[in-house]
This record gives C-alpha cells, structure tokens and sequence, in this order.
C-alpha cells in the first residue's frame, strides 16, 4: 500500500489537475507532499515503533494512513489535497518501519525469514509497477479519487487482522529509553530538506539556489546529526547499524537500485502514452511482466538460495541484470516496438530487482538487537525512499536538458521531431541509470560478506525477540 501509493498517483494527477483547477507549477506537490512527508519522518516513525511496540504503531500507521486517503478522495481544492498527501506521508513513515520489524522479529528460522523476505521484497519492488495498473484502471474507469479511497479497505482490513494474529509487543513505561528529540530534529530535519532540494531540482535544475541550499541545508544537518549520535546513550539511530558493512552496503544498494527503478517508471509511462499512444490501462498493464520477473526473482530464486549462498552473490548478479535492462533501453526509438524494445528490458530489470530486493531487506535487519529493529528498518526504507527521490529528479532533469538541446537546432513545431527528441532523452537518462547500477553493483561486491550460517537467525536474536514479546 505504501510503495503502491508512491506511484498509483501519477497516471491520476492529470485528471485530478484539471477537475480541482490544479497550476502546472503546483501540480508536482500532489507527488512530493507525499515523498518529502515519508521520507522526511522515516527515522522518526522508526523509532517510535522501537519504543512503543511494533503492533501497536502498526495499527495506528494503518488507520492514519485510511484516513488521511479518504480526505484525499474527498478533496475540494488542492490544498486539502496537498495535505492529505503529506498526511499520508507521515502515516506511512510511520507504518513502513513497523512493518519490517514485525516481520523480522516474527521469522527467525532461516528458511521462514527467507521465504518471508522474498514476499516482502517482491511487494516492495512490484508495489510501484502495480500502481501504476491500478492507478490507469481506477482513474480511466471510476474516478481519479478511487486512486486513494482504494487504501481504505485495505488499511482497515490489515488493521483488523494485525489486531488479531500479530503478537503484543508493548513495552511498559518503565523498560522505556527516551526519545532522541535533538537527533529527531536533525535526521528528520536533513531527510526533508535533501528530499525537498532534490524534488524541486525537476521543476528548478540543479544549480538553481534553492535547490542547493537546501541540499547543503541537508547535507549539514545530517553532518550535526551523526555528531549527536556519536554523543547520546538514547540515539534515535544507533550509529553501529549503519556502520556495519553488510547493513551499508544493503542500503546503498537498495537507494541506488531504487534510482534506475524509479527513472524507468517516469520514462517509459511517457513513453509509452505519449509517444506510443498507450492509454493509461494499456502502460499500466505492459508493466506486468516486469512485476511479474521481481516476484518471480524474489520468491523463487531469491527465497531459496538466500540460505545457501553468500548475500553478495544474490546482489551483485541482481544489480548487473539490471544494468543489462537498462542497457537494453538506451537503444530506444520512437519506431522500437513494446515487444521487442520494452518488454526484455522489463525482464530483466524485474529479475535484477528481484535478486536486489530480497537479501538485501533482510540483511538490514539481520543481527539487530529487537529494541533496535525499527531504527534498522526505517534505515532501509529511507535509502529507498532517498533514492526514489534523487532518481527522478536526476534523470527526469538529465532528460529534459539533453531534449532541449536537441530540439534547439531542429524544427520544434514537428511533432516527430519532437517525440524523437524525447526518446533521445530518455535513451541518454537510462545511460546514466545504467551507470549508476553498475557503480552499486561494485559497491555491493566491496561492502557486503555475509554468508548464511545453520541457525544464524535462531540463536541470540530469537532469545532476545522472546524477551521482549514476553
């Protein structure tokens, strides 16, 4: 629902555009109240289910998240829908951490963790993919705002079932630590303003001079912050999670995964409905055998070797599958079919991200003491969230010069012309995407060494999990 909702919007926000009479300069906050919210507050919302009890911020995420959609739905001008959006965001920077916890500290058998986590990451990774065929479905079929009252049974369905079948793990007052309201302010404070920097640089550029000061605003926050971190008994993230190398590579791999996905999405929606003619259920639907490659890569081959083999080697190959993809699209035309153009791309990328997804959710986790978990999940999640970010105003901003040079010296009224000039964008962007999966891919090789060892996950951690739930 969470990573679905990052998505299911954009082929929705036209319509919702133009019935609540939406600028074109304002339309992308429909987009980025959402991003800068979740990812702004991940740290936050991660720590909060460490010192309140998983279920219980699981719960609460889900119904904030419900609620925050139906105001959306029900949006009678764009600052209602503006704040729904950025409502959602702050639910689910709380929800996402929760939830990854839960399921670490639910699975601690080797073989149920790895069959669990390739669930998990096949959602994560399918999750946008989806909603883009949902969001073209419910917007060309219903109305653009089913796009956010389709959260509302869900939420409240997985609301009532978390009430019944997931354990209490609330911790009394007195086994508390305090909240870190300093780190709080600087982590949460830096997120937002890198998040915030990168998102305008689309709209803006990169040498705009409020996209860079507050990507130094950022940059410095975050600087201050692993200074108090250093300092405090009651960390809001304890540095020694990050510090591992097996949990910074995961996390670099996953954010700069999450930069080629993210550009791919933007690109190929356009693509495929401006310059194909696709309608907004057709691009929808030719994502689906890109959904269908991660769950395939997660579940199956992921899943089963995750036990067998050493993390590195699920990664790596991930990684270079995706580059391949990505590759593959830098040979794009206005004329290249869907068949043979697009659709191996998909494939690929769908396997690659599959292989990525997996292990790497799991090793964010893996070794982390259970009052800890959270901190270690919203890590995960913010690189994730952090590289979607930067991905698609990277690349949507790489896209954008490269077209306009190219129509500069051509005959822009031509409406050929000027498809072909877009293509030659998207080819040149998806260059730079394909290098930055090959640059993670050697990340991954250099950082990440751990090897699965018979009941790794069954010893310190399950003692310490029942503790806790005790």
């Amino acid at each position: 629902m969470i990573v679905l909702d990052a998505t299911i919007v954009n082929i929705a926000l036209p319509s919702a555009q133009h019935d609540l009479g939406i600028s074109d300069g304002n339309r992308q906050w429909v987009i980025t109240a959402y991003t800068l919210a979740f990812g702004g507050l991940l740290l936050l919302g991660g720590r909060i289910g460490d010192l309140f009890g998983r279920k219980r911020t699981f719960t609460v995420g889900l119904l904030g998240f419900a609620a925050a959609s139906a105001l959306g739905g029900f949006a009678a001008d764009p600052a209602m829908l503006f704040a729904a959006r950025a409502l959602q965001g702050a639910f689910g920077a709380v929800l996402a951490p929760s939830a990854l916890g839960l399921l670490s500290n639910t699975f601690t058998d080797p073989k149920e963790r790895a069959t669990a986590f390739g669930i998990f990451g096949a959602i994560a990774g399918g999750g946008a993919a989806i909603g883009f065929i949902a969001g073209g479905l419910l917007t060309e079929y219903l109305d653009w705002r089913w796009c956010l009252f389709v959260n509302v049974p869900i939420a409240i369905g997985a609301a009532i079932g978390a009430f019944y079948l997931l354990k209490r793990d609330h911790i009394d007052k007195s086994h508390r630590v305090k909240l870190d309201l300093p780190g709080a302010l600087l982590g949460c404070g830096g997120l937002l303003a890198i998040v915030y920097g990168t998102s305008e640089a689309s709209s803006r550029s990169w040498g705009d001079w409020l996209v860079l000061t507050f990507l130094l605003l950022g940059v410095a926050l975050l600087a201050v912050f692993v200074l108090v971190e250093r300092r405090t008994t009651h960390a809001l993230l304890p540095l020694h999670i990050v510090a591992d190398r097996n949990r910074g590579g995961a996390a670099l791999a996953v954010g700069m995964a999450v930069v080629g996905m993210f550009g791919l999405f933007l690109f190929l929606t356009f693509y495929l409905q401006v310059v194909k003619g696709f309608t907004p259920v057709m691009a929808g639907v030719s994502y689906l055998p890109m959904t269908a490659a991660i769950i395939l890569g997660s579940t199956t081959i992921a899943a089963r070797l995750m036990t067998r083999v050493p993390s590195r080697n699920l990664i790596v190959p991930g990684l270079l599958l995706a580059a391949s993809g990505m590759a593959w699209l830098t040979q794009m035309k206005v004329d290249s079919s869907y068949a043979t153009m697009v659709l191996p791309a998909e494939v690929l990328l769908g396997f690659g991200m599959g292989l990525v997804f997996m292990p790497s959710m799991s090793l964010a986790t893996l070794g982390v003491a259970p009052h800890e978990v959270g901190a270690a999940s919203a890590t995960i999640n913010s690189a994730q969230q952090v590289g979607g970010s930067i991905g698609t105003a990277l690349l949507n901003t790489i896209a954008a010069t490269v077209t306009t040079s190219y129509l500069a010296t051509r005959d822009a009224q031509n409406v050929l012309v000027q498809h072909q000039g877009a293509v030659h964008g998207y080819a040149v962007a998806t260059t730079v995407a394909m290098g930055i999966l090959l640059v993670a891919a050697v990340i991954a090789f250099l950082m990440i060494n751990h090897r699965p060892a018979p009941g790794e996950a069954t010893g310190a951690d399950a003692e310490a999990t029942a503790q806790v739930l005790a």
